[in-house]
């Protein structure tokens, strides 16, 4: 059995957002707050935490007064964050990895994981079922295949919600291997020269949009330094944050097709190479049958 996410496009409603705003900032603090408790334990106690005991001082966090609010969102979601703390300090002493750092609410995505139990997570028609969320609205592109495992909701710096839903499915049949490799020149004037001659037209999406992508960012400075001028703070003007948003779409949206130029490309080699082993084995047999 393998892992696949299947990635869709999220539309809650306000009361949805809200809660999604607030699950994430939660996750966030359990995660800053247990590796801070981690570095205070590592310097006087020489180790670090554990799962186990992680899960229970969350337990009594959740108990006291001053942070019992972290009971208002999924409890499965602040217990990932702390296995995640886990999962990265294992891969830090692999040496995988840099010593893993504190989160902020200023990062450009944001995130939080929870996982199915008792069918907590389903697909309903054009809505999807999640943790404390309900029935959300959400774009399904294509079919579900296995058991659904776990979610994840993000939130992007233009606006934009969207959840990877990772599903265990029975290991795939993989193409049959050509055993044949080819030379990848990148360039300027072109995007990659292949050693069998082949010449792959440079996409300057950026190019294309650069003329309003300076025009936006242009705004969003003046903005910028008016609310400065005016002695605001950034979060409470919302000509800036309409602004930011319009900028985000723009350089969003250019990394959404630099992505699929990318991926056409890698699976048009892949799938003529394979043509071509097909072609040549089929002509190989040919001839045998024939002598």
């Amino acid at each position: 059995m393998i892992y696949k996410a299947y990635p869709f496009r999220l539309y809650p409603n306000k009361d949805q957002q809200a809660l999604i705003h607030q699950t994430h900032g939660h996750c966030r603090f359990v995660y800053n707050h247990f590796l801070s408790l981690w570095n205070t334990t590592y310097k006087e106690e020489g180790k670090g935490l554990n799962r186990s005991s992680m899960s229970k001082l969350l337990t009594k966090l959740k108990k006291q007064d001053d942070t019992a609010w972290l009971r208002n969102v999924d409890s499965v979601a602040l217990q990932t964050s702390c296995e995640q703390l886990v999962d990265a300090f294992g891969r830090f002493f692999k040496k995988q990895n840099n010593y893993p750092r504190f989160k902020s609410k200023k990062n450009a995505v944001q995130s939080y994981t929870t996982k199915n139990t008792n069918h907590n997570i389903a697909i309903v028609g054009n809505k999807i079922k999640l943790p404390k969320l309900g029935l959300v609205k959400f774009k399904q592109t294509r079919a579900l295949e296995g058991r659904i495992m776990r979610a994840t909701i993000h939130y992007h710096a233009s606006g934009r919600f969207s959840v990877s839903i990772t599903c265990e499915v029975p290991e795939f049949q993989s193409l049959p291997k050509t055993h044949q490799a080819i030379g990848i020149d990148l360039g300027i004037t072109d995007f990659a020269i292949l050693s069998d001659g082949r010449k792959v037209d440079n996409q300057r999406f950026t190019a294309k949009m650069e003329q309003k992508l300076k025009r936006e960012q242009r705004k969003l400075s003046r903005r910028y330094e008016q609310a400065k001028k005016d002695n605001q703070v950034l979060r409470d003007c919302m000509n800036y944050q309409k602004q930011r948003r319009k900028v985000a779409r723009l350089r969003e949206k250019v990394a959404f097709q630099r992505e699929d130029f990318l991926h056409k490309l890698t699976t048009a080699f892949i799938r003529q190479s394979v043509r071509c082993h097909l072609y040549r084995r089929f002509e190989h047999q040919r001839h045998a049958e024939k002598s």
